[in-house]
């Protein structure tokens, strides 16, 4: 009986020892791609995680909810930022707003608003005079946002997004890329909710690296 009692609770030490590190992994493998070779990224030692979004997309407008909410118990260990995707001349005016408002340290002000305004209020908000016209409503010089959105800092930056875009094999937004090296999209995963558990599943096998 007391062999019996004991094999019992062997066996549910072991069941408390592999059940976390299973819960760890319960993404699909359609759910992300692994993009090679890996991209670089710019966070050092730390695990970088990147949005490409759209502010014309309502997928996008709809997963910024979700985006702060894990932001929100964000590991320590893990940088987050967010680039504007680049896939076509009308996504590349709202980029182009997206690194002038950067440079002016105005994101928080500028990000929220132009998805409301144009999800919510349906504005029309998608040519360069049109943006800056937006910039200037919110608050923000008007010339100094021009000259920024028009900048060859900003043209550099552009660049580097449509190259981030091309070479993760990028098709549609909101995508995450998981330290240069996997790449989350809302159509493979199939919802938001697991496109953030895989998130986190793949924050910890990239921890174990």
């Amino acid at each position: 009986m007391r062999l019996f009692r004991l094999l019992i609770s062997c066996v549910f030490l072991a069941g408390l020892m592999v059940g976390p590190a299973q819960a760890q992994h319960q993404h699909s493998d359609t759910a992300y791609t692994q993009i090679k070779p890996a991209l670089p990224t710019q966070s050092g030692d730390r695990i970088e995680v990147v949005e490409i979004f759209w502010y014309g997309c309502s997928h996008c407008f709809s997963f910024e909810p979700h985006i702060k909410a894990w932001l929100e118990t964000r590991p320590e260990d893990v940088v987050f930022r967010q680039v504007p995707g680049v896939l076509n001349s009308r996504w590349a005016v709202h980029a182009r707003g997206f690194f002038a408002a950067e440079k002016m340290d105005a994101l928080e002000q500028f990000h929220t608003p132009l998805f409301n305004a144009l999800h919510v209020k349906r504005r029309n908000i998608f040519t360069r005079d049109s943006l800056v016209d937006f910039a200037a409503d919110l608050g923000l010089d008007k010339k100094e946002f021009a000259r920024h959105y028009d900048s060859n800092e900003t043209e550099v930056k552009m660049k580097q997004a449509f190259l981030m875009a091309r070479d993760s094999k990028i098709t549609g937004v909101p995508s995450l890329i998981v330290n240069g090296r996997y790449l989350i999209s809302a159509s493979s995963a199939g919802s938001f909710e697991v496109m953030l558990e895989t998130l986190d599943d793949l924050i910890l096998e990239e921890r174990r690296r």
